[in-house]
Order: structure tokens, then sequence, then C-alpha cells
């Protein structure tokens, strides 16, 4: 297994070290992972492309991969959108690779806790089927267990979606609005996925499985959470710029609010927390405002908009 880093100085680091020395620096990197920064010598004979980069580099990570051998798989397992064109990681990489065979990887996954072989379960997902099982029976353990999936479009719209509603929950608890509130902004949170979703083509099983429900509530209580711990950091009176960068590690949830904003606005779904996300991100809109729009928000059904359940769904 070959290893890719952009900066040449780290992939010497972790070959020497067998740790990454900004990144899960107490991981030990097992001997059989050769480490590199040349994009030739990383693809060279393999049999499948990981992609794990954050979402506002894949398009030009992309660029850098050099042509593949034919049947070789690129497999996505970045929660986004790309920020310019908002498409899904799976359609930069068909645009890059149009005869690839391509999958994602997504799934309330942590990290570190991956990498301590705590038992984590994910989806991987393919319009091929056979592509999947063969991607399913080669990474998964018995600590990490896969599920197939053919939804690729809810696959990746719930993995994304989720930080936004993470966000929304992290400015809640900042503000100490209590665990009643960070429910049903996650259950709400679920419904706008869910429409959002419908709108785009993505089925409602999807979307209420590991790479809808299982991701968002991860993503929205865990104490490891990137965007949760980002809206805390914005309720608690930091700038937005200040906060990311107090950290090297990217809270996918800002430029993903803005992509759903565009995206809703095409398929004209409402999404009144991502608005309410983008107004504090992006509109200088105070926390506390945004958060007293949302409780001002008139009642409706609570199936409102949401896509049939019903045998033909």
């Amino acid at each position: 297994m070959r290893l890719w880093a952009r900066d040449p100085s780290i992939a010497t680091a972790i070959t020497v070290r067998r740790h990454n020395p900004f990144y899960l620096e107490d991981v030990v990197l097992p001997a059989g992972v050769c480490v590199t920064a040349d994009e030739n010598e990383a693809v060279d004979e393999a049999d499948a492309v990981l992609l794990a980069v954050p979402s506002e580099f894949a398009a030009r990570t992309l660029k850098s991969v050099p042509a593949l051998r034919e049947g070789v798989a690129v497999v996505s397992a970045t929660k986004g959108f790309d920020p310019e064109r908002h498409l899904r990681m799976s359609e930069l990489i068909a645009a890059r690779f149009p005869l690839a065979p391509v999958a994602v990887l997504s799934g309330p996954t942590f990290a570190r806790e991956v990498a301590r072989a705590q038992p984590t379960a994910a989806v991987i997902a393919s319009t091929d089927e056979a592509l999947a099982t063969r991607l399913r029976d080669a990474w998964g353990t018995r600590e990490f267990r896969l599920y197939t999936n053919r939804d690729v479009v809810g696959v990746e719209i719930g993995g994304a979606m989720k930080n936004v509603i993470a966000l929304a929950t992290g400015l809640a608890d900042g503000f100490g609005l209590g665990e009643n509130a960070r429910a049903a902004l996650i259950t709400r949170g679920l419904a706008e996925v869910m429409r959002l979703g419908a709108a785009l083509g993505a089925a409602p099983t999807t979307l209420t499985g590991l790479s809808g429900l299982g991701d968002l509530v991860l993503t929205c209580t865990g104490s490891l959470s990137r965007n949760r711990a980002l809206g805390i950091a914005i309720a608690r009176g930091r700038a937005l710029l200040e906060a990311q960068g107090a950290t090297r590690m990217v809270a996918e949830g800002v430029p993903t609010a803005r992509t759903a904003l565009v995206l809703a606005g095409q398929v004209g779904v409402s999404v009144p927390i991502c608005e309410a996300v983008g107004a504090v991100l992006f509109a200088g809109c105070a926390p506390a405002d945004a958060l007293a729009a949302l409780l001002g928000r008139a009642a409706t059904r609570e199936d409102s908009g949401l896509p049939s359940r019903g045998p033909d769904a």
C-alpha cells in the first residue's frame, strides 16, 4: 500500500518516524505502508486509488494524479462538494477519469477511532455493484465493517450535508441551549438533508442509514467533531477565520454550507438550518440572531416536504 503526501518533507518524516507529525501523531503506520511525495510512484501498479483530501483541494489533487491503467478504480472518501462548481466528488472523479470505475466511501467514521481499530461501520457506494463488493471484501475487517450501496448520490449528500447541521448544533451547544435543542436540530436537520437529497436524486433509505443519519448523529454529538467544535467557537465569540486558523484540521461544513444554498436554490428546496448557518458564516449575522430566526419560524407539519416512503419510493 502506498500513501501519497503532497509535501515531500512530510513524506520523509512519516517514512522515518512511521507517524504523521501533524495528524494522528500518536498512531504508528504499519510497516507495509510506503509513503511518497511522487504522484507517479503513488499510483504505479495500484488496483484502486483512494482520494481523502478536503473538498476544496480535491479538484487540484485529481489534476495532479497521472493517467491510470484501465480498470483502476477511484474511490472518494471526501465528505463535501467542489466549492467552485458545486459538484459531488464522484462527479469530479468522473470528469477527470471518465473511463475509471468510481466508488464512494462514507459513514460515521472519526479517523482517530478507525486508526485505533475501534469498531466502525461504513458504506462503499457504487453504481457498479461488483466493484462495491470487491472493495468491501478487500478493505473491510472485523473492526471496520463495510456495507455496500448503489445510491452514490445519497451517500455523498449525506456525508457532506451533515457537516452543516453539525455547525448548527455547535452554535446551539456554544450558547448552552441544551440537549433538547440539539436533538431537535439533528432531527430537523435530517429532514432538511432528506428534502435536498430527494430533489437531487437520493433515496430516502440511504439518508436514514450509516452515511446519512449515522454520520449526522456522530458529527453533531461527537467530541472529535471539527464542525461542531467550530460552531461552538463561533458561538463563544471567535471570528470564523480565527476559529479556522486555530487548527490544521479542515471543517468541511463551511464550504458545504455555501454549496448547499446554491443547490437548494436550483431545485427549490427549503433549507432553513443551512440558511441560518450561511447567514452566520457569510453574511455577518450574529449567531444569536440566526438561532432566534430559526426559533421564530412559523409552525408547520412535521412531514412537510419530505420524500415519500411508500412502496414505490
